[in-house]
């Protein structure tokens, strides 16, 4: 109930639409009836008495009857769909906006895959609900109400005994929804977890043929395949339960109809009209009745899709502005990390540990470390993807919990080793939803980011789709596309993370020299594998264990002879 009360605020909106079906269904309902109905004076009158005049009236009625019934029902249906489509769309829009809102946290707990099942597969499954909630259980139980006082005005004491043989009817309803909903709720997990392994299994198919893992991946389908369709069978072996019982007890109903109503036709009580009107309305209330248990099996389900949905819009995000947050100012004199700690989480310990720099406004500042250090996590700080466990970072004299996360954001640009392109064009993924760039500024970005002359080669130059995550480029080529991107944006703040790590030689050396250009006259903070590429930097910092090793630059640093010397000779006796 608590759902469906969720679920029915999103109608207020849409009430002249759903009156509209309301109204409809409610002719619709009384026209059913009416049908059941016009049996009795069809026999008693023309058939019996064989009156020439109902023979005329009787077929022009039941002809505009039926007429009027179709236009109703083709109002209810469309204004039925049209609340319910648009409802679900608002939900599914609502799930999507809050997902984004969440933090970085969030997604780092659950598959892609499980996300999008739930986006798609489970707001789709709310729609029966819906639907039903709308259309099938509100036109059903009118249907059943007017054909229920047809009965009653035909025989009411037959109907009393038809009526105390409901309960069977509606067996099924309370013996087996909480079950249902049961299994519902675990073949939707079982979908979910299908659409996150289909998912990682078409972004890894490179990795999966080059280490010969078809045939691994083929067994581990199979079994998560035949896991759902177990789910899917218990829940079938339900629905299926519901028809028969329901059917048995219809054939109850009549048996009995028959044999109490032909005896009092027989002893001339009541009259042959009279009886098969009564017969009409009883076989025509089967339908509803078995609509109803069918509209029961599917809202179920939808109630189990709704819990898993409604869930995910319960998530709070972790971080979020304060109700005073204000607009960050621009960058006028430093960055710095006041005795920093931070921790994924209380059982892994913390990964930094009382981390204090101050960096000046356009130095470039390069981070150093083994793996596991603390050094990407550093990096993520800054935008606010992760609270600071303790201390605080202040840009200038401002607390970066105190602005806004946008105006936060929109001061920092990022470049990480995994490139995230989209399957689209190429000037589209460095505008980046931007519709206020001129195409010179794009080409003006890419020339700068040595990107023009590859794009000048592409089918369709910068209207070229260039697949999913840039899949139609090289690696230097998707990596020179994001710093177009990030110098279109233009961040006073600069975050490289790796920019070059996954390059080879002639495609390093492209990349940093964009890179170089990215960063003039910005305050920057690079990450490097390579330790050649910083040597350049104002200063050099080195993590260890998540806390501030040493500081300063190349030279005093290999003067020092301490971590840094050793990853410096380390990588050149690699070299």
């Amino acid at each position: 109930m608590q759902n469906y009360r969720r679920l029915l605020r999103y109608l207020i909106p849409l009430w002249p639409q759903l009156l509209i079906s309301v109204v409809c269904m409610v002719i619709f309902a009384l026209l059913t009836a009416a049908v059941a109905f016009m049996v009795k004076p069809a026999l008693d009158d023309i058939f019996i008495n064989k009156d020439a005049s109902m023979l005329k009236m009787l077929p022009v009625a039941l002809i505009l009857l039926f007429v009027v019934k179709g236009v109703v029902n083709f109002l209810q249906t469309y204004y039925t769909g049209f609340v319910g489509n648009r409802i679900i769309t608002t939900i599914r829009e609502e799930v999507y906006f809050h997902v984004q809102s969440l933090s970085l946290s969030f997604f780092a707990g659950i598959p892609s895959g499980v996300l999008t099942s739930r986006i798609i597969y489970d707001v789709a499954m709310i729609q029966r609900a819906v639907s039903n909630v709308i259309a099938g259980l509100l036109k059903e139980i009118i249907t059943a109400l007017g054909l229920i006082g047809v009965l009653i005005y035909r025989d009411w004491e037959l109907s009393i005994i038809v009526l105390a043989l409901f309960p069977l009817f509606f067996f099924p309803i309370f013996k087996y929804s909480r079950k249902l909903r049961r299994f519902s709720k675990k073949s939707q997990a079982q979908v979910a977890e299908i659409t996150a392994f289909l998912q990682e299994s078409f972004t890894g198919i490179r990795v999966i043929k080059a280490f010969l893992m078809e045939e691994y991946n083929r067994k581990e389908f199979h079994v998560i395949n035949e896991r759902l369709l177990s789910l899917i069978l218990r829940r079938l072996k339900i629905k299926s339960l519901t028809v028969p019982i329901s059917e048995t007890a219809g054939g109850l109903a009549a048996a009995i109809v028959i044999w109490y109503g032909g005896s009092q036709v027989i002893q001339g009580t009541s009259t042959p009209g009279n009886f098969f009107s009564f017969m009409t309305a009883l076989f025509m209330l089967y339908r509803p009745i078995r609509s109803l248990n069918r509209s029961n099996n599917q809202i179920q389900e939808a109630l189990a899709a709704g819990k898993r949905v409604f869930e995910m819009l319960d998530t709070e995000a972790e971080i979020l502005d304060q109700p005073n947050a204000f607009e960050l100012p621009p960058l006028q004199r430093e960055i710095r990390y006041e005795d920093v700690h931070f921790s994924y989480n209380n059982e892994e310990g913390e990964v930094i540990k009382g981390f204090s720099l101050q960096i000046q406004k356009g130095e470039m500042v390069a981070i150093v470390g083994r793996s596991g250090s603390g050094k990407t996590t550093l990096l993520n700080l800054l935008p606010r993807f992760y609270e600071v466990g303790g201390g605080r970072i202040k840009i200038d004299d401002f607390d970066i919990k105190k602005v806004t996360q946008m105006s936060l954001r929109s001061a920092i640009s990022i470049v990480s080793q995994h490139t995230i392109l989209f399957n689209d064009t190429v000037r589209n993924n460095i505008v980046y939803g931007r519709n206020d760039v001129s195409q010179d500024e794009v080409v003006a970005a890419a020339c700068s980011a040595n990107a023009h002359e590859f794009i000048e080669n592409l089918p369709e130059k910068y209207d070229t789709i260039i697949g999913e995550n840039g899949i139609r480029l090289s690696g230097g080529q998707q990596q020179r596309l994001s710093i177009a991107r990030a110098l279109l944006k233009n961040s006073p703040i600069l975050l490289l993370d790796e920019a070059t790590s996954s390059l080879d030689t002639e495609s390093e050396r492209a990349v940093q020299e964009a890179i170089d250009r990215l960063m003039e006259n910005r305050t920057s903070l690079v990450i490097a594998h390579r330790l050649s590429t910083i040597i350049n930097a104002d200063r050099i910092v080195v993590l260890e264990n998540g806390m501030l090793a040493e500081v300063g630059t190349h030279k005093e640093l290999l003067e020092k002879g301490g971590e840094y010397a050793r990853l410096y000779a380390l990588q050149f006796q690699d070299d």
